[in-house]
């Protein structure tokens, strides 16, 4: 029985409470990071491109000319689907700014929570005494 302690004294530590958390939460904010780019950022660039739809580019190495991906997927010619490459990588500088506004947020909350001032401390431990002291001397 000692191994299954052992191993649920792990699991509920902090630090893998909080990385399972952070994976739920990262996963949840996938979504808002993909609905962004796909329903916001991309039809943006697409009007900028000339409505060009990046996951669609592709160069075909048997040397056939087609129409679209699809169509040289279903002829079984092989592609360099290089605007797939292009869509992850739009992507993946968006994610990292929305992670960086986030964490800009959230350090500059920190630091407004830094800079409230401390409670006023109490007596020290040899103000204490001593005022013990002078009180016992009294009587």
């Amino acid at each position: 029985m000692g191994f299954f302690k052992d191993f649920k004294s792990f699991l509920m530590k902090g630090d893998i409470v909080s990385l399972a958390t952070a994976v739920v939460i990262g996963g949840a904010f996938n979504k808002i990071v993909g609905s962004a780019v796909a329903d916001v950022i991309m039809p943006i660039v697409g009007v900028i491109t000339g409505g060009t739809d990046f996951t669609q580019k592709f160069i075909a190495l048997d040397g056939n000319s087609y129409e679209t991906l699809a169509a040289a997927k279903e002829a079984g010619a092989a592609a360099i689907t290089y605007g797939n490459l292009i869509q992850a990588t739009i992507d993946f500088i968006i994610v990292g700014l929305f992670i960086y506004i986030l964490l800009k947020a959230y350090e500059k909350s920190q630091k407004k929570e830094e800079a409230a001032p401390a409670p006023p401390a109490g007596p020290t431990q040899e103000e204490l005494l001593a005022e013990i002291r002078d009180l016992l001397k009294k009587q």
